[in-house]
């Protein structure tokens, strides 16, 4: 049996899934029935007629604070189906997503992610129902919705089935901690540059080679803290 993931969205603005779920990777994903997507909106959870979700923060301030209580429950009817699921709240205060924590978090078949708005949520929903926080990086955007399609593309790819050539998948920049290599295709010549004369030798080892090294002159020239982890610590880059 193909390895599924079972994935749930807290979202005040689950509109915004809408496409992301019919087109692309995930599309793909969704449609062939490897990755199950569900949505929980915190107002459908909210105890007054205007389905409130925010107030204002004590203490004052600017802005909004996303409330405990109907993001408690939408987390609680999430478990229901996925009880082994880790909440994962999107916040530029979490653990940077790289390719480590990407491969860490698909060993798991379940998540719950929550996505912030305003100025964020209650410190104690956060203390009491979230696992994880996961960040996108040193960088503040409007909510974790776009977080949150980052990390599902990224988990649905690695699934053996989604894209089209698996072997594509493996060779992508940090999944074996160095940068991709150069890629080329039709016309053979653009603008006065051929296509490097080993790629179209037939010589499938010169090419391995020729490909290996690319990644780590890549990683050298863009990225030499990737290299140093990857080559260890030992690594000669004189050359």
């Amino acid at each position: 049996m193909s390895r599924q993931l079972d994935l749930a969205i807290i979202s005040i603005f689950p509109q915004m899934f809408e496409p992301f779920c019919k087109h692309g990777v995930v599309g793909k994903a969704v449609a062939s029935g490897l990755v199950g997507l569900n949505l929980y909106n915190p107002r459908d959870y909210a105890d007054d007629k205007h389905r409130t979700v925010d107030d204002r923060p004590y203490g004052g301030g600017a802005g909004m604070v996303m409330a405990a209580p109907p993001l408690r429950e939408a987390v609680v009817a999430a478990k229901k189906s996925r009880e082994q699921a880790k909440v994962i709240y999107l916040t530029p205060q979490g653990r940077s997503l790289d390719q480590e924590y990407l491969v860490e978090l698909f060993e798991r078949d379940q998540h719950i992610f929550v996505c912030g708005r305003y100025e964020g949520l209650d410190e104690r929903f956060i203390q009491k129902y979230v696992d994880e926080e996961c960040s996108l990086g040193d960088f503040v955007i409007s909510g974790g919705e776009l977080a949150a399609m980052v990390v599902v593309d990224a988990l649905a790819r690695l699934l053996p089935g989604v894209c089209g050539n698996y072997e594509s998948v493996q060779e992508d920049s940090f999944y074996q901690g160095l940068l991709d290599y150069p890629h080329y295709t039709r016309p053979l010549v653009f603008e006065d540059v051929a296509v490097p004369e080993v790629l179209t030798s037939g010589d499938h080892q010169a090419i391995k080679d020729w490909r290996d090294k690319q990644r780590v002159n890549s990683t050298r020239l863009k990225r030499p803290d990737l290299l140093e982890v990857a080559l260890g610590a030992h690594t000669d880059t004189s050359r």
